[in-house]
């Protein structure tokens, strides 16, 4: 009797490997986003023989956007057939995807919301999504087309957090690994798949402009014309690149961290106006934390090291993180190194100011500005 193929073998050698990364246990809960999609069915696949050589318990979710008509019905039918594959649970959460961000953005956020509440229902959740090299590839290409720095262009981790929930960890096993080689290993299996019309450079579903949703125009326009100039090797140098920037961030980061202790300034030797961390009626903002920082140290760092630092510092004092971008990491930086008393800037969620040397936050109306002329900072 032959082995598994060798994608799914692989597959469920990365889901062993990143659960005992994540620190998962037997009796713990596996959860698998299901779209119906050959991707998606390969992780659930994976994930059943995962969940009883680990002895987690498996459940499967599915999230019905509402886009088409047939959505629903379509959401019945994976169901079923995750169940006739011998998932015990195999939920379905329906969500309605509008708002801000467009199409293909406000679905992608009302689908990991509702992925997020139901983790939550759950005893130690860990979930699995069902990305592979592809989609790392493209999402490098995606950050390149934003003129992204290392922090988007290393692309997704093999152990994260969701986007919306920072306690649950999400586990992509298939990161590796080729979409058309996961779905021999479906076919091996005779595991039957559903193609997302919605994906495709056709579907009625666009952006605003009318133009194809990025994602699709990566996929089927750029991917393919890079690999005919550059060589069929392209999609796995990208995911290559996106590995490498993930080793040099996570140590910048763990440098930044560092920094930032060490530039933590203490409370008793604040610059005089600076607002005590007491809780003050003029000073509303529940979430925020005060925090004073010493620029001597900071501003002996190099910059990869200290905007990193100064960007912890916004996210600890209450920045909202959607609305935090590197134009306002910068302008703060510019605001660290000129070390000019009484200037400041503000931030969404909390404003920045500097008082002899002593980079304080405090609680502001957040600024939303997004280019220089929308600039804020004041002297």
């Amino acid at each position: 009797m032959s082995g598994p193929h060798r994608a799914l073998a692989a597959s469920r050698r990365a889901l062993r490997k990143l659960l005992h990364q994540a620190g998962a246990r037997p009796g713990d809960n596996l959860l698998v986003a299901v779209s119906g999609g050959s991707d998606s069915m390969a992780a659930a696949l994976t994930a059943l023989y995962v969940a009883r050589v680990e002895a987690m318990s498996l459940t499967t979710l599915t999230v019905d956007h509402g886009l088409r008509p047939e959505s629903a019905d379509e959401a019945e039918a994976v169901a079923e057939a995750l169940c006739n594959l011998g998932v015990s649970e195999a939920r379905i959460l329906h969500v309605s995807a509008t708002g801000e961000g467009g199409p293909e953005g406000a679905a992608r956020e009302a689908r990991y919301r509702a992925l997020a509440r139901a983790c939550e229902e759950y005893r130690r959740p860990f979930l699995v999504l069902g990305h592979t090299l592809e989609d790392q590839a493209e999402t490098v290409l995606l950050g390149l087309g934003r003129g992204s720095g290392a922090r988007s262009l290393r692309g997704m981790s093999p152990v994260g957090v969701m986007p919306t929930a920072a306690h649950i960890p999400t586990l992509r096993p298939l990161l590796g690994l080729r979409r058309e080689a996961l779905r021999e290993a479906l076919r091996s299996e005779n595991v039957k798949w559903v193609e997302d019309p919605t994906n495709y450079l056709t579907s009625s579903w666009r952006q605003a402009s009318g133009a194809p949703l990025r994602r699709s125009a990566v996929r089927y326009l750029a991917l393919p014309a890079l690999e005919e100039a550059l060589g069929s090797g392209v999609t796995q140098a990208l995911a290559r690149t996106a590995s490498f920037l993930q080793d040099d961030e996570e140590a910048l980061s763990l440098y930044a961290t560092r920094l930032l202790e060490e530039a933590r300034h203490t409370e008793t030797s604040l610059p005089p106006h600076t607002p005590s961390r007491e809780k003050d009626s003029s000073y509303p903002h529940e979430s925020f934390q005060f925090l004073a920082v010493d620029l001597r140290p900071l501003r002996q760092a190099p910059r990869a090291v200290r905007t990193r630092a100064l960007r912890l510092a916004c996210l600890e004092c209450g920045a909202r993180p959607g609305e935090l971008t590197s134009w306002h990491i910068s302008h703060l930086d510019d605001l660290a190194m000129g070390g000019v008393g009484g200037r400041r800037i503000d931030l969404p969620g909390l404003r920045a100011s500097v008082r002899n040397s002593i980079l304080v936050f405090e609680p502001g109306s957040g600024a939303r500005a997004t280019s220089p002329e929308q600039e804020r900072t004041t002297l």
